[in-house]
């Protein structure tokens, strides 16, 4: 199964960057864009790609000693920027360090129970709000994200999330994702939330 670890806002935050969004699809050039669908915006923190089942119960042990290592933290959306002109986010501002060592755990973690990751890189925090296959010019929508702040919120929990890729051929269909499991931070590793859900839609 695809899999990544990820922090998820909660809905008021969502709702406060969904009437930002709002705003920048009235600007030129925003329907030659796809826009995520917002049941499904998050942080990733770890991308582990395919994932083996045999390996999913050490993940889940170690996602969970990560959580409890970290202290919950504050948090906030907070202005935007782009991937070359292929991919437009939403950034985040408030304790960055923190958000990048659950980061870094998240990664360790999966790499210690046997996932196969991609090379490490440095965490930069970003939730994607938009993709591009044209040749177009992102920075105006960047530009149009500078204002934007966010309601501050306090992050809690560590969430284990799946992707299931459209395969119904329908133009447009992207991901639809589940929460697999969370747990909390800076909580007993045993104390994890094993949450089966349905999907919550793409992203």
């Amino acid at each position: 199964m695809r899999l990544f670890a990820a922090v998820v806002p909660p809905p008021p935050q969502l709702a406060e960057l969904a009437r930002e969004v709002d705003r920048l699809a009235h600007l030129p050039g925003a329907g030659r864009l796809r826009w995520t669908s917002r049941p499904g915006w998050h942080f990733t923190l770890a991308f582990m790609g395919e994932v083996d089942e045999p390996l999913l119960p050490d993940l889940r042990t170690r996602l969970a000693r990560a959580a409890h290592r970290t202290a919950p933290f504050p948090l906030r959306l907070h202005g935007g920027g782009h991937f070359g002109r292929a991919v437009l986010w939403a950034g985040a501002a408030g304790d960055l360090d923190d958000l990048r060592l659950l980061a870094e755990r998240a990664d360790a973690a999966a790499r210690r129970a046997g996932v196969p990751m991609d090379e490490h890189r440095r965490y930069q925090a970003h939730l994607t709000v938009a993709r591009s296959r044209v040749d177009l010019d992102l920075r105006p929508f960047v530009a149009a994200l500078d204002t934007f702040e966010g309601t501050r919120w306090q992050v809690g929990e560590l969430a284990l999330v799946r992707s299931n890729l459209p395969g119904g051929g329908t133009p447009g269909e992207q991901p639809r994702y589940e929460t697999l499991a969370t747990w909390p931070l800076g909580a007993a590793p045993g104390q994890g939330q094993a949450r089966e859900s349905g999907p919550t839609g793409p992203g």
